[in-house]
């Protein structure tokens, strides 16, 4: 069973793509076979039928190959009735026995804010466990703590709009273009309309670096110091807004003299940044002279051990000019997942209660007041880090994980994989049955198949505080149900059924509505009162909208211009932030910072992305980024092995050298997990000191150190299938057009390669070619006819390439000649290349081969191969590629 079953009658569904916090809208139009065809939304306001290369290819992640269909009970399969049993009789005794306190969930940023609730009233109001966390506390937590210390609110003050109406944007620790493809276009829309001006302020010149009409690219760590300095240069040169300053904030006294210990002036903050003074000045000077500028930041402010300090010094900035709430203007949180903003509104962080709720004692007793809860919980809980550490120390006797892969994304994520055994009960509720966290297992283990995108129903918050509609249009797959009903019914077994009679995700809205207008008036910004009795007909139908939403009319598209905000007096505050500085600083046997983070088209730890061979085309192998010099120094060169050690651990990765990283520094993307390669779990590597006021871990700044790792050959097998390599195979699977693609390295003779592939394939046809004296070997293995694997091995220093050979292997049947050329290496005609434009499958030579053509501009190439046409993330590579003269057209 691959595909789900066909409806008769296929209609087109309006739904919200499932990876960033942008939220576009999607098209979906099932295929009558199980899958669907994909298009943007035009009348979405997120996108405007917009998508990128990953929401383009939603369509090609819809098989369920892979997926887990049926519950099972310590590996055996088990009726739903028997395993919530499990679950249920299981926290009933922890709780009894060791508190309920003893009981934690892990949730995510994947789930529906349905689910997200339910989850949070049965924890946090019933069960009386605090300890409910997400994995949204690796994303965006840091935001939430900087947000409520300066408004007293998780509240983003702006929306999509200001990115257009901007005439400064900044982008501070996000690599935008890749990470929020469809918002970098409207920033670069904007540009091309109406001048506005980009400046990255990144350690790593990332593609948005490339793109930035100012680059900073400071040490790693510093950008506190540079936003204290430029606190107060716009007070040194009379740039603040007095009067907005007297009338609506409080502190600025006391975080402006923490700010001149930090950066006094340009050379102190150049010297504290590693930046030049002119490039300091100029950003200064841009800045204090521009009303309508937007700071925009992300990961590289967040996933830091002082993260709630970075954001609140780009607050203060803001506050500082009066620049919140007004058009084109703001500090705005580029949210990470799709519904990390839907999470926070329920409470899903364990420092929060529902509906953007505290502990304080009047929220407390409002939350419990309004669910009849008769064990509200009245303090936080453990946040992600404490919360698997209490595992390791025996406090946490019973976790339930939902829609997350934490054994791989957490930092030291070896030693949380080594604690999961100490737990008395593990539950997962999980889409896929081969993830590393699925694959764990505690002494009694509970795996409850959930409904992926494409069949869940429910909705979403995107960055901009809207609510779209995540609706199915595929049949629910095997056993799978919706995450929402199973905590309902868990709920009702455990005696709480007047709680959890939600008969459908409309009556789980509801509640959670009502809820947030619950004895508000306008004291909470999070308020959705307007459709806190929405019919179930209406929630079907339902558009876009945006919180705050006090009555029925349009939400609120920005807060805050009026100088109220949701502190006891009304008043935001500034912040004195502390001096910036690294958890951990590299030595002797570290000397590297390495930093982590995503490439273009791959989300998370692959487990949907790694299904579309479009989107494993771009990047196929984990990878290590290092500069050209540190590189020359480590004796590594491109396409080199290497080893990346901390003091946690280690990771084979394959070298890119790049002179966009600093010298001192690398970076390694954190998606390959056990099920995707042998060694490039890059979490594990990682410290991860949580910040002290968000307990968001540090991911960006971990000691490192990398060394040449030799291997006698490499080379590349493709299958129908996945293939098991043998045992010490360095290896990164890749899903390639009509089946699985192997990159591999391997100390192997290739007379024993030889003797492997025979073994494997025992009783098809192999043909294959050797040159052992060379360390050479090729092979094909047919099945009546039909080529159903191929293989080329060579010494390392002459790896092959294997684009030829996964054009061959996507053909549906070969000539005598094509079959010579599988053996011989040579391909028949010229292949296109490594992918580029994933959108369109457009691959670098095709791309090259336009611009020796004539194409000597963006545009002129998108108008010759498509490239560059859609999302527009590839723009910054084929910029790259043009003659100097000709890279800076406008995209």
């Amino acid at each position: 069973m691959n595909a789900h079953v066909p409806d008769p009658v296929p209609v087109t569904v309006k739904t919200t793509c499932p990876y960033c916090g942008v939220g576009c809208g999607v098209l979906a139009t099932p295929d009558g076979q199980g899958g669907a065809a994909i298009a943007g939304d035009p009348s979405h306001p997120a996108n405007f039928g917009r998508l990128c290369s990953k929401g383009s290819a939603l369509g090609e992640t819809l098989s369920l190959d892979g997926r887990l269909l049926h519950p099972s009970v310590d590996g055996a399969r088990a009726s739903w009735d028997a395993a919530l049993s499990t679950v249920a009789d299981g926290f009933a005794r922890i709780a009894a026995k060791h508190g309920p306190e003893a009981i934690a969930f892990y949730l995510s940023g994947q789930l529906l804010t349905e689910d997200y609730y339910v989850a949070n009233k049965l924890a946090k109001g019933f069960i009386g466990t605090p300890n409910v966390d997400t994995n949204s506390r690796l994303c965006m937590s840091s935001a939430v703590a900087a947000h409520k210390r300066a408004f007293g609110s998780d509240t983003v003050p702006g929306c999509y709009e200001d990115l257009d109406e901007a005439d400064v944007i900044v982008l501070v620790g996000s690599n935008t273009a890749w990470c929020h493809p469809i918002l970098f276009r409207r920033m670069v829309d904007a540009r091309t309309r109406r001048g506005t001006k980009l400046v990255v302020v990144d350690p790593r010149r990332t593609q948005t670096g490339e793109e930035a009409d100012l680059f900073l690219g400071l040490e790693p760590g510093t950008d506190t110091a540079l936003f204290s300095g430029l606190f107060v240069h716009l007070v040194e040169t009379g740039a603040i807004d007095r009067r907005f300053v007297t009338e609506h904030t409080t502190d600025f006294e006391a975080a402006l003299e923490r700010a001149r210990t930090i950066a006094p002036d340009v050379p102190a903050t150049a010297r504290a940044t590693g930046l030049a003074i002119a490039d300091v000045a100029a950003f200064f000077a841009l800045f204090a002279a521009t009303p309508r500028v937007v700071t925009a930041f992300s990961q590289g402010v967040n996933q830091s051990a002082q993260g709630t300090d970075k954001g609140n010094a780009i607050i203060n900035c803001h506050l500082a000019t009066g620049r919140i709430g007004k058009p084109g203007c703001g500090p705005f949180s580029l949210t990470g997942q799709p519904n990390a903003m839907g999470g926070r509104e329920v409470g899903g962080l364990a420092n929060m209660l529902a509906a953007h709720m505290g502990f304080s004692a009047p929220d407390v007793d409002r939350v419990r007041r309004f669910w009849d809860a008769p064990a509200i919980v009245t303090g936080e809980g453990r946040k992600a880090v404490a919360l698997f550490e209490g595992i390791r120390a025996g406090t946490v006797k019973a976790l339930w994980v939902m829609g997350t892969n934490p054994l791989v994304s957490m930092p030291q994520a070896d030693t949380i994989r080594e604690s999961m055994g100490q737990l008395d009960l593990y539950v997962v509720s999980e889409a896929v049955d081969d993830s590393d966290t699925v694959r764990a297992r505690g002494r009694t283990t509970v795996l409850l198949p959930a409904l992926a995108w494409g069949e869940k129903d429910g909705t979403v918050t995107n960055s901009e505080r809207r609510i779209s509609r995540q609706r199915g249009f595929l049949p629910a797959p095997g056993e799978a149900r919706a995450d929402w009903a199973v905590m309902a019914d868990v709920g009702r077994r455990l005696g709480f059924g007047a709680a959890f009679r939600f008969d459908g995700p409309a009556a789980v809205f509801r509640e959670h509505a009502a809820l947030s207008g619950f004895e508000n008036a306008g004291s909470r910004d999070f308020d959705l009162t307007g459709v806190g009795a929405i019919t179930d007909a209406a929630y079907d139908d339902a558009a876009p909208l945006q919180w705050p939403l006090r009555d029925s009319g349009d939400g609120q598209a920005r807060l805050f211009a009026d100088g109220r905000f949701f502190t006891p007096d009304r008043r935001a505050r500034f912040i004195a932030v502390e001096a910036p500085a690294l958890a951990s600083t590299p030595g002797p046997d570290f000397p590297f910072v390495l930093n982590t983070g995503r490439v273009r088209d791959h989300w998370h730890t692959m487990t949907r992305t790694g299904k579309s061979q479009r989107l494993s085309a771009h990047r196929a192998v984990p990878f290590v980024e290092i500069h050209p010099d540190d590189a020359a120094a480590a004796g590594l060169a491109n396409g080199d092995l290497a080893r990346v050690a901390t003091f946690h651990g280690s990771a084979v990765l394959e070298v890119m050298v790049t002179a966009g990283v600093r010298p001192g520094s690398l970076f390694a993307p954190f998606h390959w997990s056990d099920a995707t390669a042998s060694d490039a779990r890059v979490g594990a590597l990682v410290r991860g000191v949580p910040d002290p006021v968000s307990g968001q871990p540090e991911l960006k700044a971990t000691p490192a150190a990398v060394a040449p790792v030799a291997y006698r050959h490499r080379g590349f097998l493709l299958a129908r299938a996945p293939i098991r390599p043998p045992a010490g195979w360095w290896w990164a699977r890749a899903t390639v057009q009509g089946g699985s693609g192997l990159q591999f390295a391997t100390q192997d003779s290739s007379r024993e390669v030889a003797l492997a592939m025979r073994g494997l394939f025992q009783g098809l046809d192999v043909a294959d070619y050797a040159d052992h004296g060379r360390g050479r070997y090729r092979c094909a293995v047919y099945d009546e006819g039909r080529l159903v694997a191929c293989l080329a091995l060579a010494r390392s220093a002459e790896r092959p390439d294997w684009e030829a050979e996964k054009a061959y292997f996507a053909a549906p049947a070969l000539e005598p000649s094509a079959r010579r050329a599988l053996l011989s290496g040579r391909a028949e005609t010229a292949s296109a290349g490594p992918t580029v434009c994933a959108c369109h499958g457009v691959g670098l030579d095709v791309v090259a081969a336009a611009i020796a053509a004539g194409a000597g501009s963006v545009e002129a190439v998108g108008a010759a191969c498509r490239a560059g046409t859609n999302c527009g993330s590839c723009i910054p590579e084929i910029r790259k590629m043009l003659p100097p003269a000709l890279a800076r057209d406008a995209a």
